[in-house]
C-alpha cells in the first residue's frame, strides 16, 4: 500500500504535465481538425526557454517568487508566439488543401524543431536550473509528497481550470467554440476565424511550455529530442479522453500518467512507454470516440 500511494502521487504529477500537452492537441484539433504533431516539440522549446531565462537571472532572483514568475511567463509567452508563427507560416497556407498535406507539414515542422533545436541549443543534455528547492511537504509511513510534486499538480490544475473558464465564460472562448462547431458559419457571423485559430495555437503552446518547465523541475535533464515521446503520449492521452474534448484531454493525461507509474512499480520499467498505447487500444475497442468523446454521424 505504501508503494501504491507513492506511485500514485508520481503518476498524477507526470499525468498533470501530459494533460497540459494533450490540451494543445485537442484544442487545435477542435478548431482545425488537424493533428499538430509539432506540439510535443513546443514542450521542448518551452523547457529550453525556461532554462535560458533562469540562467539570465541572478541566483537571488532565480530562487524567488518573482524569478519563478519570470521563468514561467517568459517561456509561455515565447512558446505562444512560436506557436502563432508556426500556424501562420506552415498551416494557414494549407487551410484549403487536403488534410494529408497539413498532416505531412506537421511532421515536417516537428522534425525542423527537433533538429533545429540541436543546432541552436546543442545536442548534449542540459541540467535544468532547480529554481524551486525540493523538500518533503508531507512525509508519513504511507507516502511522501514533495513540494515540487504538489506544485506541479496544483499549478497544472490551476491552468486547466483557467483554460476551462476561458473557453466557457469569455467572448474568445465562445468564438473558439463557434469556429470549432462550424468555421464557415462563424466567419459569416463576423468572427475573425484566422485570429481565433492563431489564439488557439498560442494557448496550446503556452500550456505545453508550462509542462516543459514543470517536467524540468521534476526530472532536471532536457535535450532537443525530449518532446518526441511525451508528445506522442500526450496525443494518445487526448485520443483516450476524446480528441477535441478539453475535460477528456485532462482525464486522459492523468490516466496515462498513473498507468505508467503503476506499471513501472508492479511490472517492469521496460513496459513504461508501451502501457499508454495498450490503454489507448483497450479503451478504443469499447469507446471508439474516447472516454468523454461523442460519436459523430457522417453522411457519405
Amino acid at each position: 500500500m505504501d508503494r501504491f500511494l507513492d506511485l500514485l502521487v508520481n503518476g498524477i504529477a507526470w499525468g498533470s504535465a501530459l494533460a497540459l500537452i494533450a490540451l494543445g492537441y485537442t484544442m487545435v484539433y477542435g478548431v482545425l481538425r488537424l493533428i499538430n504533431f509539432a506540439h510535443g516539440d513546443l514542450y521542448m522549446v518551452g523547457a529550453f526557454l525556461g532554462y535560458y531565462i533562469a540562467r539570465l537571472l541572478s541566483p537571488n532572483v532565480q530562487h524567488s517568487v518573482l524569478g519563478g514568475f519570470l521563468i514561467f511567463a517568459g517561456s509561455m509567452l515565447g512558446s505562444a508566439l512560436l506557436g502563432m508563427l508556426i500556424e501562420r507560416i506552415a498551416y494557414r497556407p494549407l487551410r484549403r488543401a487536403p488534410r494529408l498535406a497539413a498532416l505531412i507539414t506537421a511532421i515536417g515542422v516537428s522534425l525542423f524543431l527537433e533538429y533545429g533545436g540541436q543546432i541552436v541549443f546543442g545536442a548534449d543534455p542540459k541540467f535544468f536550473p532547480q529554481f524551486i528547492t525540493s523538500r518533503p511537504l508531507i512525509e508519513t509511513a504511507a507516502f511522501t509528497l514533495s513540494n515540487l510534486q504538489a506544485f506541479v499538480i496544483l499549478f497544472s490544475l490551476g491552468l486547466m481550470v483557467a483554460l476551462h473558464l476561458l473557453v466557457m465564460r469569455t467572448k474568445v472562448g465562445r468564438a473558439m467554440r463557434a469556429v470549432s462547431y462550424d468555421n464557415q458559419a462563424a466567419a459569416l457571423m463576423g468572427i475573425n476565424t484566422d485570429r481565433i485559430i492563431s489564439l488557439t495555437f498560442a494557448f496550446g503552446s503556452a500550456l505545453a511550455a508550462a509542462a516543459g518547465i514543470m517536467v524540468g523541475l521534476l526530472n532536471p535533464k532536457i535535450d532537443p529530442i525530449m518532446g518526441l515521446l511525451p508528445g506522442i503520449k500526450a496525443f494518445a492521452a487526448a485520443v483516450v479522453g476524446g480528441i477535441g474534448n478539453i475535460p477528456g484531454a485532462m482525464l486522459g493525461g492523468l490516466l496515462m500518467g498513473v498507468a505508467e507509474y503503476l506499471v513501472v512499480g508492479y511490472v517492469s520499467s521496460s513496459y513504461r512507454d508501451a502501457i499508454g498505447f495498450a490503454v489507448l487500444i483497450l479503451i478504443l475497442l469499447f469507446r471508439p470516440s474516447g472516454l468523454l468523446g461523442k460519436g459523430v454521424v457522417e453522411k457519405v
